[in-house]
């Protein structure tokens, strides 16, 4: 099993620790999703800044809308080097203004693998995320469930 960062799995809240696996990471920017009785992902924390209509966009997703939505429909890891250069059309309009690139969004699954929601980062420049990077990141995802309300 990969082991997760002490300040990630130390963490006394989600924005703690979605700063902690971002600056883990050295990404630029992240988000957690949690998966609501309504069925859909609800912000409960960021990192980094965006812009007025994409942070609207970001409080609630449908699955399979967006990168988080479409991680979630999937329970399992999506990502692009650039977000800018997807011709599949997953990633929404608006998140090409964020100014991000690389980024990768993994499930956050709890205790017994169900989808508890979706972690992601990106990072301002084009970023290929390595298997062993992807692994880390589902661990951090797992230990990030415990904040799940």
């Amino acid at each position: 099993m990969t082991a997760v960062p002490h300040d990630v799995a130390s963490a006394a809240g989600a924005k703690a620790g979605l700063d902690a696996v971002v600056r883990a990471f050295g990404a630029d920017s992240g988000t957690l999703h949690f998966l609501g009785s309504d069925g859909q992902l609800h912000l409960a924390a960021l990192h980094g800044q965006l812009p007025p209509p994409v942070l609207a966009q970001v409080q609630v997703i449908p699955v399979g809308k967006g990168m988080a939505g479409e991680c979630a429909r999937l329970n399992e890891p999506v990502t692009w080097c650039n977000l800018n250069q997807d011709d599949r059309g997953v990633v929404r309009p608006a998140a090409r203004t964020t100014g991000m690139a690389g980024s990768i969004v993994v499930p956050v699954r709890g205790s017994t693998g169900e989808l508890a929601g979706t972690l992601g980062i990106a990072n301002r420049s084009d970023r290929t995320f390595t298997e062993a990077e992807t692994e880390l990141l589902l661990a951090c995802a797992a230990s990030l469930a415990r904040f799940r309300g």
